[in-house]
């Protein structure tokens, strides 16, 4: 009777378990089945994204070329004003203030875009942003300052993009001057026997 029991209680130990296991594989599978479809999912939207991105990135770059294009239409416009004015020889005055005008409108809208011009004239050399193509020796000025600025360098966000060309100022190195020679003190033993010497000479030429 007792092994009869204990089979039974076996048996229903053993079916609880298989139960157990077959609602463990089932969650696994569903788990699975879900995670699968997820990246089913994310290959499809990084597929998408692949075949977008390359299109955004050229609608991005023609819009900001555009944008750089119409900023600089007006100095287009001032330019073919001057240049219409530069057919009457007394408008020369007027032509200049023209020129200048258009390079103030291009440099600003440039600066728009994060342009800017490098400090050269007066400033100490700096090889990381000028450029020396002449040496100059100017006693009036400080040693290693940049005198002339024959192209003006450019940064853009505070990238280098084109150092400035310069002349600086590179005096000369004055040579340090040689210590005085010092006389040799002579010892009296010294002096004594020049001394002595100087009379034996007189004696022979008495002789």
């Amino acid at each position: 009777m007792k092994s009869r029991d204990s089979k039974k209680v076996t048996k229903d130990i053993g079916e609880k378990a298989v139960k157990k296991l077959q609602q463990q594989i089932e969650a696994l599978s569903k788990e699975k089945k879900e995670l699968f479809e997820k990246l089913q999912r994310v290959s499809a939207d990084y597929a998408n994204y692949q075949k977008r991105a390359p299109k955004q990135i050229a609608d991005s770059v023609a819009y900001e070329k555009k944008a750089i294009i119409r900023s600089l239409l007006p100095s287009l416009d001032n330019f073919a004003h001057a240049l219409a004015s530069a057919q009457n020889a007394e408008a020369l005055d007027g032509v200049v203030k023209g020129v200048r005008m258009v390079f103030d409108h291009m440099l600003d809208a440039l600066k728009a875009c994060g342009l800017e011009q490098i400090e050269a004239v007066g400033c100490q050399f700096d090889p990381t942003v000028h450029e020396a193509v002449q040496l100059r020796a100017d006693g009036d000025k400080p040693d290693n300052i940049v005198l002339e600025e024959f192209q003006t360098g450019y940064k853009l966000n505070g990238q280098i993009v084109r150092p400035s060309k310069v002349i600086v100022n590179k005096l000369p190195v004055e040579p340090e001057p040689e210590p005085e020679p010092q006389e040799q003190e002579q010892a009296p033993g010294d002096e004594q026997a020049e001394n002595e010497g100087q009379e034996r000479r007189s004696l022979d030429e008495e002789a």
